[in-house]
């Protein structure tokens, strides 16, 4: 006990000769000054990080496994191009469909290739193009070059994205009462030429009959 009084006066003694201050007056300004100190950081602190943005939340949060959807039609694909939150986000090229999901950054609303989604874009990616016209899976007509690039994007979905659907292949349905009648007026124009043919061709008969009256005349 006679230590630590024997320490405080020795403190007491230095805080006088070296401030001036009594120890009371000296505490009392060290906890004024810090005090000050905490109220001064609290305001010019740096401000609170703002909590995540709705859509940030819903990129974070994990990706259901893409589900395979089978054989489609175009009009069928055009309802998963991510207006649906629900459902996948899908799109064709050659007529093979790709979950691209995980890319809705991309290919969702708002992206720069959304107009691509829930459709077969394969001649729009060999062109490049961004208009309507193009939105389709009609390759026909391309050049070797855009052919090419086509190519390029289809590898690249195939090592990116799950395939998981190709395009139904809709084929044209012909009435068959028209085919009939189409097919019964071919066979009488036929039958009406054959029977012109015949009766244009002459009659050799009678041609031969005035050739031998001629000879038989000069004998």
């Amino acid at each position: 006990m006679a230590a630590v009084t024997e320490a405080w006066e020795t403190l007491k003694h230095a805080i006088e000769a070296y401030t001036g201050l009594s120890a009371a007056t000296f505490f009392t300004v060290l906890a004024l000054a810090t005090a000050f100190y905490y109220a001064v950081s609290g305001l010019f602190g740096a401000p609170a990080a703002p909590p995540p943005r709705k859509r940030e939340l819903e990129e974070m949060e994990p990706l259901p496994p893409p589900v395979q959807i089978g054989e489609v039609t175009e009009e069928e694909l055009r309802v998963y191009d991510g207006t649906d939150p629900k459902k996948p986000l899908l799109m064709a090229i050659k007529g093979q469909i790709y979950d691209v999901s995980q890319s809705r950054m991309f290919y969702g609303p708002g992206g720069p290739y959304a107009l691509f989604a829930g459709k077969d874009a394969s001649r729009a990616l060999a062109k490049m193009s961004f208009e309507e016209k193009d939105l389709t899976g009609d390759i026909s007509g391309l050049g070797p070059f855009e052919l090419e690039a086509l190519q390029d994007w289809e590898y690249k979905f195939m090592s990116k994205y799950v395939k998981v659907g190709t395009i139904k292949k809709t084929i044209p349905v012909v009435d068959e009462s028209t085919a009939d009648a189409s097919e019964s007026q071919a066979a009488a124009q036929t039958t009406e030429a054959n029977s012109s043919h015949s009766n244009v061709a002459p009659d050799t008969s009678e041609q031969h009959k005035e050739v031998d009256a001629e000879e038989s005349t000069k004998e």
